[in-house]
């Protein structure tokens, strides 16, 4: 039975076995019977060590026995383990040689918030994305036979996960080409079955043994000589199983479904998988864990123990904080239930993302007109788009690097349609300590070359109000991009007022240099062109682009620069030359914005500083292009 824990050590705990496992064959050499405290060790190890860094929580307290089980039992990393996102896989950090990394743990040239292969041979799938782990996990096998080795691979996927339909497909995938393989579903919320305790265990020991294995095939070659038979046999065997266990579904796709079993049981996780690693053909695991689990305040509340921020020092240093506005979700948030409230035809559409996109008191004011779809970002782009079709306002929230999963939908089904969705793209730009997985790098370079698309981006929280208001009046598909985190705390207007298409508008008129922003660089613009006496112009639409104004600098200007937190490649700023191109003008330009690699996990002043978008770096490449005029 796994202890219990109320609070969150500020000291490093004592963890005798732990110190002797913190390598997976260290943790092989472990007796069976030490299992039970290691698990306790290594939970009060992961409470200390995000206590130090923050990060993320609650699964991977859940799944502290299923690690230590899977590297027990299978070889790692020869043997392929490939997590689902990676949000669990603190444990197994710790247990393949970066326990003393972990401190680093999604700082700047530390270690990475997921599981990330050139960080480590165990991390065998480089995840930050859900539902890519049994792709994966097969492509290994695939490989494996293809090599001619008897390696196993394993995938481990939430039940959350095994909502988007590329689960699905690589379900269909492998029972059909009879892989070698073992998914494990974690199912620690939407619960499959509740059938977990004593008996669902001991039929899974009996159903993962080669006692049945070897009994079931030895019957199929006796009644498979007898017509029909067979058949029958195999139909009595799925209906006894289907009564006492949820498979039905998996079993009917070509799977041996196993469980559900308790997850927190390791000598039932142990026995099971020895079982099952000997198995031939696809293999389904099933089993239950608790989100926090051995963490009472994140067993009471998973949703808000899903990640952490760092302890504060015990008597911190009075040092007060800048003001700063809300945060760019929030205001999402409170324009969403306030135009719901104004127009009868606007739903709120959201892919598992209710918390982190604001959602949460839409859903209760307006629950017939939210809709979470779960885990399946192509699926609510669609769904918009049938929504729109019969005269419904779709508005589809979701963070920019979850909508390129997405992006054939956003094309075919709703801009060549020019259906009216509304895009509300949070967390656009760089996102800091999870990094380029979840960074929102390239959504105006993908959005500017869609025909039909109105392409917006706020630099303060109140132009966010009106820019959604502008896209959700607009007539055909509109996208309002914005940042994490808190604005400049500007003053937001309660009516819901449009801004005019197309329209930039000068914030700041200065001679030789002309700033022109797209978002929310404009404070760090402002700022330089103090400095330096430069224009600055918020340029709010990427398209339509402001022409008249564009041209309008470029004949009062000797240089423009372009800045955007969105790829320089194919971005704003190419926007900008590709129009003045077509116009035959000859203009000394610079554009400012991401580089053309990805931008490794840092807080996000370190990240916007090392892209050379704040003030500093504005400044410093500004003068170093004036130099060659």
């Amino acid at each position: 039975m796994s202890k219990t824990f109320h609070q969150i050590p500020r000291e490093r705990p004592v963890t005798p076995l732990l110190d002797r496992a913190e390598t997976p064959a260290g943790l092989r050499r472990l007796a069976e019977s030490e299992l039970e405290t290691l698990a306790d060790e290594l939970r009060l190890e992961l409470l200390y060590r995000v206590g130090q860094s923050g990060g993320h929580f609650g699964a991977g307290l859940g799944v502290i026995e299923l690690t230590i089980a899977l590297h027990y039992v299978f070889d790692t990393p020869d043997d392929r383990l490939v997590w689902d996102v990676g949000h669990q896989a603190y444990p197994h950090k710790i247990l393949t040689g970066r326990r003393e990394r972990m401190s680093t743990l999604r700082q700047k040239d530390g270690l990475a918030a997921f599981p990330r292969r050139s960080e480590s041979a165990y991390d065998t799938f480089g995840v930050g994305h859900s539902s890519t782990s049994i792709s994966a996990a097969l492509g290994m096998a695939i490989a494996a036979q293809m090599q001619g080795s008897k390696r196993k691979s394993v995938a481990v996927i939430g039940d959350g996960a095994l909502t988007a339909g590329m689960a699905f497909e690589a379900l269909n995938h492998a029972s059909h080409l009879k892989a070698n393989m073992l998914v494990i579903l974690n199912d620690n919320d939407m619960s499959i079955s509740k059938n977990v305790g004593g008996l669902s265990n001991h039929l899974a020991k009996i159903f993962s043994s080669h006692t049945y294995a070897n009994m079931r095939e030895g019957s199929k070659k006796v009644l498979s000589r007898l017509p029909g038979a067979w058949e029958l046999a195999r139909k009595t065997e799925e209906h006894a199983k289907g009564m006492l266990v949820p498979g039905t579904l998996f079993e009917e796709l070509g799977w041996n479904y196993i469980g559900p079993i308790d997850g927190h049981d390791l000598p039932t996780l142990l026995a099971t998988l020895r079982n099952m690693r000997e198995l031939e053909g696809p293999q389904f695991l099933h089993v239950i864990t608790t989100k926090g689990k051995g963490f009472a305040a994140a067993e009471a509340d998973p949703i808000g123990y899903h990640a952490i921020t760092k302890l504060e020092p015990i008597n911190p240093p009075a040092t007060p904080k800048p003001a700063s506005g809300p945060k760019y979700s929030a205001v999402f948030g409170q324009w969403l239930c306030d135009m719901a409230a104004a127009d009868p035809r606007l739903v709120g559409i959201t892919p598992a993302m209710k918390e982190g996109s604001d959602l949460v008191a839409f859903s209760e004011r307006f629950p017939e007109r939210y809709f979470d779809v779960a885990i399946a970002e192509q699926h609510a782009v669609t769904l918009a788009a049938g929504l729109a079709c019969d005269g419904v306002k779709p508005v589809v929230a979701i963070y920019s690097t979850f909508l390129q999963r997405a992006y054939d939908q956003l094309i075919h089904d709703v801009a060549v349609q020019n259906l009216d969705v509304l895009f509300a793209i949070d967390r656009a730009g760089l996102v800091g300590e999870d990094g380029p997985t979840h960074a929102g790098s390239f959504d105006l370079s993908y959005l500017r070359c869609i025909p039909n698309m109105l392409l917006m981006t706020p630099s303060d929280e109140n132009e966010l109000r009106r820019m959604l208001t502008t896209g959700h009046l607009f007539k055909g598909p509109a996208a309002v991009r914005y940042p994490r985190g808190s604005g400049p705390n500007a003053l937001i207007e309660a009516a819901l007022e449009p801004v005019d298409i197309g329209v930039g508008v000068v914030r700041r008129q200065g001679s030789k240099v002309a700033l022109l922003v797209f978002g929310v660089q404009l404070a760090e613009a402002l700022r330089v062109g103090e400095i330096l006496d430069a224009t600055v112009v918020d340029m709010r639409f990427v398209k339509p682009l402001d022409e008249a104004l564009v041209l309008q600098l470029a004949d009062s200007h000797e240089l423009l620069v372009t800045i955007e937190e969105n790829s320089i490649m194919g971005g704003a700023g190419s926007a900008v030359s590709e129009f003045l191109s077509a116009q035959n003008r000859l203009q000394p330009m610079l554009h400012l914005g991401l580089p053309d690699y990805y931008v490794e996990h840092a807080k996000p002043s370190q990240m916007l500083a090392e892209c050379g978008l704040d003030a500093a770096g504005i400044e410093a490449s500004v003068r170093q292009r004036l130099s060659l005029l």
